[in-house]
């Protein structure tokens, strides 16, 4: 029996959606020769989007062409299934729309306002597409969900964490938008995608309780230390960047345009409620980690039951253990087993991936 794909149904349509547009873009550049050709119903174009408002959800469903299409259908395969299966369907809709509408408006802002200030009717006409946007804010999400893990890409050549990647895609969409290969539109969108994504999952996603503390249903953001802005940059400019963000904060709390989080919300991201054992002078370090290993357990686990649903009845019954029901809960598993369990079967989400929690000593070199 062949294998089958199983496809989450949101990743399913926003798929279909995306090859369906795409080849038509294709096809219309190709039937269409010339420098500059704008399909003003399918992608967004300042000048003329007015009259297709639609566009500005479309376009970022719309490649150009065969190599952009291609990278876009592997990063939605993955990281939408991963995705959508982490946080439910409807979340992740929610999700795709926010990071794809919010950075196209603000792009048709900015080449908008580039016109206005030159007179230069080729911002008005640079066409604002493809899935630059999606691309990042999965790289976002995935530092939100795996902060402590580290890539390692070419046999140990490349170790990187994952909150490094969002910065790096920006670093090469810069170069890349030195070419004519992308859009000259695709450097804001990348930028604009980064901080639409991390201001969302920071403050305004509905966060799932955990079933082992009291937290309320209606959590929202993430106020953890580790999804903090200032982590996706390197040590030596975190300070500077901590600084920067505060300000801009406390601005956008005086504006009304952001809450700031409660103490209770700060206990619960910190993993407060977890750990009875840190004493009150000994730092955070403890916590931090504890928090971690709880959520890389409960990936894990979460990983393992969707993989169960979705196998057949036979399959299931030749692969699953019998329960034991006297064994150990997750709470007095021993520590090497948690370890264990976070660093099994490397290559499920980004490749090899390792856990590297932060120490004390870590933290107060950041700081």
């Amino acid at each position: 029996m062949p294998p089958r794909l199983n496809i989450p149904p949101v990743t399913r349509i926003v798929l279909a959606v995306l090859g369906l547009q795409s080849l038509a873009s294709i096809l219309i550049h190709r039937g269409r020769p010339g420098n500059q050709v704008v399909i003003e119903w399918l992608t967004l174009v300042p000048q003329l989007s007015l009259f297709y408002p639609w566009t500005f959800v479309t376009t970022t469903l719309a490649e150009e062409n065969l190599t952009g299409l291609a990278i876009a259908g592997v990063t939605l395969f993955n990281g939408g299934r991963y995705l959508e299966r982490a946080w439910s369907s409807k979340e992740f809709a929610k999700f795709l729309v926010v990071v794809s509408l919010v950075p196209n408006f603000l792009c048709f802002l900015l080449l908008i306002t580039a016109f206005t200030i030159t007179r230069n009717e080729d911002w008005t006409l640079t066409t604002v597409n493809g899935t630059i946007p999606l691309q990042i804010s999965f790289l976002v999400a995935f530092s939100q969900l795996v902060p402590a893990h580290t890539v390692t890409l070419f046999r140990g050549v490349l170790s990187m964490r994952v909150p490094r990647f969002p910065l790096v895609f920006i670093g090469l969409i810069a170069v890349a938008n030195l070419t004519p290969w992308i859009s000259g539109a695709s450097l804001p969108l990348a930028i604009f995608g980064f901080l639409t994504s991390w201001t969302y999952l920071r403050f305004y996603k509905t966060v799932f309780p955990d079933l082992d503390s009291s937290q309320p249903a209606s959590m929202r953001g993430d106020a953890s230390e580790t999804f903090a802005f200032s982590e996706f940059f390197p040590a030596p400019v975190k300070p500077f960047v901590a600084t920067l963000a505060d300000q801009v904060f406390d601005l956008l709390v005086s504006l009304r345009v952001c809450t700031p989080f409660s103490q209770a919300d700060i206990s619960a991201a910190q993993g407060n409620n977890f750990h009875p054992r840190s004493t009150p002078g000994g730092g955070g370090g403890g916590v931090r980690a504890e928090a971690e290993r709880r959520r890389a357990l409960a990936l894990k686990v979460l990983d393992q039951r969707l993989h169960a649903a979705t196998a057949s009845p036979a399959t299931r019954n030749l692969s699953t253990p019998p329960v034991q029901p006297n064994g150990p809960t997750v709470q007095t598993q021993p520590q090497a087993n948690v370890q264990a369990a976070m660093t099994s079967e490397p290559g499920t989400m980004l490749g090899e991936t390792h856990y590297n929690p932060d120490h004390d000593g870590g933290e107060k070199e950041d700081a």
